[in-house]
């Protein structure tokens, strides 16, 4: 375990991604259109306008991208402030990494709106020395490295300093591809992707029980 450790937070610190299962279903509901199987892999690493875009594009929609991503906010956000919960082991560990010294970072891709009322809810707020988004990042998506390079500058840390936690395929690729250690945490939403998770990955979790310890 490095000094230096950067969270994802739906799917890794946070049993999260159901929501964002249910949102599509409702949202998509209201329009009669059933939820295509590849929407969720299409839109998870891409920043929350990207998403609002892609969908007006290929459900032929009539709203703005403004008008989706307010929708989704107030459909998200009672849902992040009051039932989404952490990872087992998840809070232990971030105070075991804090009480050892440990900067710790977030990466994410959730908005201030939706992630501050969740880390609330979770008990995790304050444990962070720092948190970036994909917005703070040039606007780019988990499939470039951007966020993770900006986390760790942030915490002052080189790139090979930094421990990275991520459950996604296409996160955990950038953040190998500039020399940061990786942690892959199992969620349901990333069962196709399993396998070659485990084959990159220079470590696999399926909570934080087991999760490296400082030196």
């Amino acid at each position: 375990m490095t000094k230096v450790a950067i969270f994802d937070l739906d799917g890794t610190l946070l049993d999260s991604m159901g929501v964002w299962d249910q949102v599509d279903i409702d949202f998509l509901g209201k329009r009669g259109i059933e939820v295509p199987p590849d929407y969720m892999i299409k839109v998870s690493s891409m920043q929350f306008q990207q998403i609002a875009e892609y969908t007006i594009a290929r459900f032929g929609l009539k709203d703005t991208p403004e008008e989706l991503m307010q929708e989704w906010d107030d459909m998200a956000r009672v849902a992040y402030s009051t039932t989404v919960e952490a990872k087992p082991g998840a809070l232990d560990y971030l105070r075991d990494l804090k009480s050892a010294g440990v900067k710790m970072g977030v990466a994410t891709s959730l908005p201030p709106q939706l992630r501050e009322p969740a880390l609330r809810h979770v008990g995790m707020l304050d444990m962070f020395d720092d948190i970036v988004s994909v917005d703070d990042a040039n606007d780019v998506g988990k499939d470039q490295p951007d966020v993770y390079l900006l986390a760790a500058e942030r915490l002052g840390a080189k790139p090979a300093d930094c421990t990275v936690f991520e459950d996604l395929l296409v996160g955990i690729k950038s953040a190998k591809s500039v020399g940061m250690k990786v942690w892959a945490m199992h969620d349901d939403s990333s069962d196709a992707d399993w396998p070659e998770i485990c084959d990159i990955a220079d470590g696999v979790l399926f909570d934080f029980h087991d999760a490296p310890r400082p030196l």
